[in-house]
């Protein structure tokens, strides 16, 4: 799962922001098929948007909730609204915010930077995929 990929330092070496982690690690895990090019894309969104407003794992989690749960755009459903919805209740409940500054004043260590709000993040998705893909098999 993601989570455990980013536990594991996934993209540290490589120095990806936030949001680089969760779009490049789920395009292994979930097999998402992007191309280099496409996952260039969560390139602006680390650090909230370099403002610290949401958090770019969060930004690069909806990214891949659009990728995975949305045919051809958002308003076909109210589903990308749901589990978008969904996915911010869930970290904000462990977590206290889904901003930035206050997530990074709150959690980031020197040694490790910013991996355990990127970890939670990655579990608040890969709960929602599971629960998704598990409905979808009883459907």
């Amino acid at each position: 799962m993601l989570s455990t990929l980013i536990e594991q330092g996934y993209g540290e070496p490589e120095d990806l922001n936030c949001a680089e982690k969760i779009l490049y690690g789920a395009n292994e895990v979930y097999q998402l098929g992007l191309t280099p090019e496409a996952l260039r894309i969560a390139s602006g969104f680390g650090g909230g948007m370099a403002i610290g407003s949401v958090c770019g794992a969060l930004t690069a989690a909806i990214m891949v909730l659009g990728i995975l749960f949305v045919k051809d755009r958002a308003h076909e459903s109210d589903k990308i609204k749901i589990l978008t919805q969904e996915l911010f209740d869930t970290y904000r409940e462990q977590m206290g915010d889904i901003d930035c500054n206050p997530l990074k004043n709150r959690y980031r260590r020197e040694d490790i930077k910013c991996r355990d709000v990127i970890a939670k993040a990655a579990a608040a998705l890969d709960t929602i995929i599971k629960k998704e893909q598990e409905e979808s098999q009883h459907a």
